[in-house]
């Protein structure tokens, strides 16, 4: 079996929008090459150890299982974070929460809080731009707070702590420049939640109420408290929740109020800020 038949066998993943891909990075994997060698020795003959470890990691992709789950780590702005079945896997759109954040007018050495931080995404990827910002990451997860603090480590950034709390629930009193969350906010009967990654990843990530605003009640509502005067709030949301999170911020007095468009042209974070006094 060469690298060039094993390759093809990304027809058989009829569920992966990206069967190729899938297929090269389960082999990257199995062999501990590149892509580019894959592409360079496409008549190679991997050993039989290796094309066992392949057909075991390409049986659970097949199986559904998420690439990021079976090769234990996700690519998200520069880094490569270590996930699993504890946490949600990190996603691109994910990343338009950092570009929002570093173009705003913030002073230098800010302080940011990012609420259901999961892996760290969001904190390391901020912590990795800009290293005057002290940064606090908090998830309900002790699972997820561990592997944060793993990755925290990976990357060596120093700018960011990692706490345990149920959203605000034991957050030491503070105020911040910024707030950032990607919280749940998928409806409970989704029929989503059936069908393709999602099915791996935890509910409690994924899942909040009947009509998936129970989550971004608490975090809109409850950031005014915890926000200086002039900080910023911002949250990724669902494509048809733009309109009801809009007005969420405005009831809750921030102004400056604006939606962003993700990749795909779909509503995905709304921002505003907080001019109340501290």
């Amino acid at each position: 079996m060469t690298i060039s038949t094993l390759l093809q066998r990304s027809a058989e993943l009829t569920d992966s929008d990206s069967a190729l891909l899938d297929t090269e990075l389960l082999l990257c994997h199995a062999l501990d090459v590149s892509r580019t060698y894959l592409k360079t020795w496409p008549d190679r003959e991997p050993t039989p150890e290796q094309l066992s470890h392949f057909s075991a990691l390409f049986q659970r992709r097949l199986s559904g299982e998420p690439i990021a789950y079976i090769l234990g780590y996700q690519g998200f702005w520069s880094l490569d974070l270590k996930v699993s079945e504890h946490t949600l896997i990190p996603r691109p759109e994910t990343e338009l929460l950092v570009e929002a954040a570093l173009e705003l007018p913030l002073p230098p050495q800010s302080s940011v809080l990012d609420l259901g931080t999961g892996t760290g995404a969001i904190a390391l990827a901020l912590a990795s731009e800009r290293s005057d910002w002290n940064i606090t990451a908090l998830d309900f997860q002790p699972q997820a707070v561990a592997l944060a603090e793993e990755n925290r480590v990976a990357h060596k950034l120093d700018n960011v702590q990692i706490l345990q709390s149920n959203w605000f629930a034991t957050l030491p009193a503070d105020k911040f420049d910024l707030i950032l969350s990607n919280p749940p906010y998928i409806e409970n009967n989704d029929p989503h939640l059936s069908q393709g990654d999602v099915r791996f990843e935890p509910a409690s990530a994924l899942v909040s109420g009947v009509k998936g605003f129970d989550d971004l009640i608490v975090v809109i509502g409850e950031s005014a408290g915890f926000l200086k005067s002039n900080g910023w709030l911002i949250v990724e949301h669902g494509h048809d929740q733009g309109h009801g999170v809009r007005q969420l911020f405005t009831e809750t007095g921030f102004t400056d109020v604006e939606t962003r468009r993700d990749y795909n042209r779909v509503e995905r974070i709304t921002l505003g800020c907080f001019c109340g006094s501290e």
